[in-house]
């Protein structure tokens, strides 16, 4: 296989026809869809476009990723946007059986798991907030192996997955943190009105908690038993180089806010360009959304369509807000409750040592570092991340003394598989 670099690509479409230009500028949005930036490398594949089409189609009829549904409602802003929302409940009687889902069988690979925790824990509801250019089932191995054992909702935040287009923002209002964090006060009154709360986040996910923490500090003191912050950044995100020269970071730095609003102007132009460089599109993506080398295809069609679904005008809105996002300020909310910070230790998009960075503030958080995994570690290694969030639950009485929790697990390739 022969490699070259997305500065090269554009170079040689710079000379073809004009479908061709909306191609590269689609895969330039794809790059940023990925969290990267213009001037890796990547592979170039050898078979035939028509055979790869049919693999992606075949991926997608056949893996069961982000199939699971909960009982669905909807949350409404500040600013009128709907925001769509599912809860999964536990039915009495059922915390302590097998957590089955995501299109496996129930009892297929489970294996005994002691949690030791009360008896008797009192009722808790897991909030789940997604990344950019995601939506809630990126957290599917999570939402899989939970089921039946806690109650828990997933939401997409405004802009992304069901949620309504933000309001405010087709009016040309700015899209920020902090609004992102009065919108999972808005899901949180809808869906979890009353109880302890566990709050979950990747990513923006993340950094949305933190603008919760920071506007609401007495939701936090008087509900939040525990936070879990995966793949996170408090600020300073104009630092990271995604892994690139210093030089090209600079230029990308220097022009990609008026190359996304002028992508974001021509949408559609642009969207078709984007399927037509899907080979391109799909090589960046697996370069910044993992870190190892043998993760299943299924699973990376699917972190492709997820990221593929989000428009590259929504992509082009929330874009400024992550340069100007610093929430260091409000991570001592979260400093009398147990706290997990998990990133991976190969994550070009918000670097280890970002998590890092949150530990050195929140001192008697539990910091986990993924060896060989990049940003969707929830997806690249789901049971390292469920472990850990089940010890989490474990520490605050939320889940039975004893489960079963499903083996929705290596995502690697299996040998001869």
């Amino acid at each position: 296989m022969s490699e070259i670099s997305a500065g090269d690509a554009v170079t040689t479409a710079a000379t073809a026809v004009g479908w061709r230009r909306a191609g590269i500028a689609g895969a330039a949005i794809g790059v940023i869809a990925a969290g990267a930036a213009a001037g890796v490398a990547v592979e170039r594949l050898t078979v035939g476009r028509g055979m790869r089409r049919r693999a992606r189609l075949a991926l997608d009829a056949t893996g069961p990723y982000g199939s699971l549904r909960g009982l669905p409602g909807r949350a409404t802003a500040e600013d009128g946007t709907e925001l769509y929302y599912e809860v999964d409940e536990v039915e009495p009687g059922t915390a302590t059986g097998t957590a089955a889902g995501g299109g496996e069988a129930a009892g297929s690979g489970t294996r005994r798991r002691r949690l030791f925790g009360r008896k008797d824990p009192a009722p808790v509801t897991v909030v789940f907030s997604h990344g950019y250019c995601l939506s809630q089932d990126s957290w599917h191995f999570q939402r899989a192996a939970l089921r039946g054992l806690v109650r828990t909702v997933h939401w997409d935040q405004r802009s992304h997955g069901r949620s309504e287009r933000g309001r405010a923002q087709a009016d040309g209002v700015t899209v920020g943190i902090d609004q992102l964090g009065r919108d999972l006060k808005a899901v949180i009154d809808a869906a979890a009105p009353e109880g302890r709360l566990v709050l979950v986040g990747h990513s923006m996910g993340g950094m949305t908690m933190m603008a919760l923490a920071d506007q609401f500090p007495a939701l936090v003191r008087d509900r939040v038993a525990a936070v879990a912050l995966v793949g996170t950044s408090s600020g300073k995100l104009g630092e990271v180089s995604f892994g690139l020269p210093v030089a090209g970071v600079n230029a990308v730095r220097r022009v990609l806010p008026g190359v996304l609003r002028a992508l974001g102007s021509q949408a559609e132009l642009v969207e078709r360009g984007r399927r037509a460089t899907a080979d391109l599109f799909a090589g960046l993506i697996k370069r910044y959304s993992f870190g190892s080398r043998d993760v299943d295809p299924a699973v990376e069609r699917f972190a492709e369509r997820l990221i593929e679904s989000t428009p590259i005008d929504v992509v082009a809105e929330f874009y400024p807000a992550f340069t100007e996002h610093d929430k260091s300020g409000a991570l001592p909310a979260f400093r009398d409750i147990p706290v997990l910070i998990l990133a991976g230790d190969k994550d070009l998009v918000t670097p280890s040592s970002h998590s890092e960075t949150i530990a050195d503030q929140l001192p008697d958080a539990e910091l986990v570092i993924v060896p060989d995994a990049g940003h969707l570690v929830m997806l690249e290694h789901p049971e390292t991340v469920t472990d850990r969030m089940a010890d989490l639950l474990v520490r605050i009485g939320a889940v039975p003394a004893t489960a079963n929790v499903g083996r929705h697990g290596s995502t690697a390739q299996q040998p001869g598989g």
